[in-house]
């Protein structure tokens, strides 16, 4: 879980604790866990660390710090255990979505509110942990895309190879607050905690949790979890003698069940996707028809998952298993992002614009790393390396690339252009029976 002071990572593990051993259990008492000092600090240092621009009060980080951090800390205590606190309104920012003219709205909270989500969210995170599925994986402690890309490979490697990829459409723009607060309550029995949540949800709205917001993740996953406990339940009652005949992994509002074919299981795909579609229908999230689909990847059929496209192919042994590589909108999302920061320090030296490309490239490598991205890899590095010679050479005065001129050693060494392109491969290994 998130790195806390002793005392209160002590707090979050007996909420745990409790919460794992007694499933219906009600908690109380949790707000004025919230308005601690220790709580709102570490909520700070967490706001603190993921940076990020400044709300609707153009507030930054560098303005608290100059003013003095405990004055800001004890003013938002004293707002929360007055009860004068009021959440401020986001600002919204449109950000393009890749491949497409259509936007995604995200929403800033200040400063000030994030903390206060930030407090909510580590008193509350334990709770909901202990009820969260194991195919859940969006955002949760200890866990990353790359186990839910991993976990369908596996279901893809046990002959799971008929595939059902759900998009939720807005998913969250339509999250009800109504049906969330119901889901909250179900555990939380603390009047001043459950009005909190509302003023913080209210803030955004009428519907909908802000993506930006740093409760948003918590809330959005506790929203699914009837959905994860619908198909760990599927799992569970079509399961013989050890073989499990489905796998699914949800990332936030991202999720793929994968489904064996076999003639036991016959049509079995359609009755998951059924009460797949009636779970997510009790929720009033509409399904996006038009990125939704069923795959056989036995046809030789493909599908995106987390930026991954997936598709079956045969090893040298002659078994088959799952080929996952970066989706090449990803790849060119990338290289465009490169091109406009060449493009942006043109005539800057060299140096200021491998400062600016490289923590790009490891980001987007270090994601990708884990799938079968070798050929795309070396596609992206020479497309950079060649970036980064023409700059070079302009620099210079000179034309081409200079290629002859100037080593690899030079431009990876001298010049310190990242060059960590290995994928990993540590992933453990499944031999289908």
């Amino acid at each position: 879980m998130t790195k806390t002071p002793i005392g209160l990572q002590d707090l979050r593990r007996r909420i745990y604790t409790k919460a794992k051993a007694e499933t219906s259990w009600r908690f109380w008492g949790l707000y004025v866990h919230i308005c601690k000092t220790e709580t709102l600090r570490t909520a700070y240092g967490e706001a603190k660390k993921n940076k990020g621009a400044p709300g609707i009060d153009g507030e930054t980080f560098e303005a608290i710090e100059a003013s003095g951090v405990q004055a800001f800390i004890e003013q938002i205590q004293h707002e929360l255990v007055e009860r004068t606190y009021r959440p401020q309104q986001v600002r919204v920012v449109e950000i393009p979505k890749e491949g497409s003219d259509k936007t995604r709205r995200l929403s800033i909270p200040t400063i000030r509110d994030r903390v206060v989500q930030g407090a909510c969210k580590l008193i509350l995170e334990p709770i909901f942990e202990a009820d969260f599925q194991p195919g859940s994986f969006g955002y949760r402690p200890h866990k990353s895309a790359a186990d839910a890309v991993e976990r369908i490979s596996q279901g893809i490697v046990m002959n799971k190879t008929m595939v059902i990829d759900l998009d939720l459409r807005a998913y969250f723009d339509n999250v009800h607050h109504d049906i969330l607060l119901k889901k909250v309550a179900t555990r939380i029995d603390d009047h001043q905690v459950m009005a909190l949540l509302k003023m913080i949800l209210k803030s955004t709205g009428k519907r909908g949790v802000p993506q930006g917001g740093v409760i948003s993740p918590l809330l959005s996953n506790i929203y699914l979890n009837e959905v994860d406990k619908m198909l760990e339940k599927a799992k569970e009652v079509t399961r013989r003698e050890g073989w499990d005949a489905m796998e699914y992994a949800r990332f936030a509002d991202d999720m793929v069940v994968v489904v064996d074919p076999h003639w036991r299981n016959h049509e079995l795909w359609r009755k998951v996707e059924k009460r797949l579609r009636e779970e997510i229908g009790q929720l009033k999230v509409d399904v996006n028809e038009d990125k939704s689909r069923v795959v056989n990847l036995k046809d030789d059929e493909t599908f995106c998952f987390l930026g991954f496209d997936f598709r079956r192919t045969r090893t040298r042994a002659d078994r088959w298993m799952p080929l996952k590589t970066p989706a090449l909108k990803k790849r060119t999302a990338l290289l465009q992002k490169l091109k406009e920061q060449f493009g942006r320090f043109e005539s800057q030296p060299v140096a200021r614009v491998i400062e600016v490309i490289n923590p790009i490239l490891r980001g987007w490598v270090n994601y990708f790393a884990i799938g079968n991205s070798s050929r795309c890899f070396q596609y992206v590095r020479d497309w950079v390396e060649q970036k980064v010679r023409r700059h070079w050479a302009g620099a210079c005065k000179r034309s081409g690339f200079g290629w002859k001129r100037w080593s690899k050693a030079f431009l990876y060494e001298t010049l310190g252009l990242f060059d960590n392109y290995k994928v990993k491969y540590g992933a453990k290994k499944v031999v289908p029976a």
